[in-house]
């Protein structure tokens, strides 16, 4: 963890950002606006996934991180799935699908490649130094 001096320097929140900006627009429109649930759920989910890589972050802990990004990871998937639910509503053309879809699942390949690098680093964390 020492490699980031703020949860804004990783690159997974960072592209999650970006995924949660181009939620927020394409939901915003059209039909897609007025079907709330589906609205909500999709914009929910991929708060989710910025809010708990910051979080996990803040956390402190190592373990604790990877517990959350392991939290962030499946919203990503979430986020995907909601995808092809607002694709097959017609809510989103096949190119904003496409663009979606991508950056979630380069959001989520980043998050795995950031646990994996956790799991293998040999400072745990101050809350988990005796």
């Amino acid at each position: 963890m020492s490699t980031f001096k703020s949860f804004e320097d990783i690159k997974a929140w960072q592209q999650a950002r970006v995924l949660v900006n181009g939620i927020y627009q394409i939901s915003s429109k059209g039909t897609f606006s007025r079907d709330y649930a589906l609205r909500d759920q999709i914009r929910k989910a991929s708060v989710s996934v910025m809010s708990n890589i910051a979080e996990g972050f803040e956390s402190d802990g190592r373990r604790e991180f990877i517990q959350f990004l392991a939290i962030a990871k499946g919203s990503a998937g979430e986020v995907r799935s909601l995808l092809y639910i607002a694709r097959d509503q017609d809510y989103l053309s096949e190119r904003e699908f496409n663009q979606l879809h991508a950056k979630a699942v380069e959001v989520s390949s980043l998050i795995a490649a950031l646990m994996r690098y956790l799991r293998g680093a040999t400072n745990p964390g101050t809350k988990y130094r005796t």
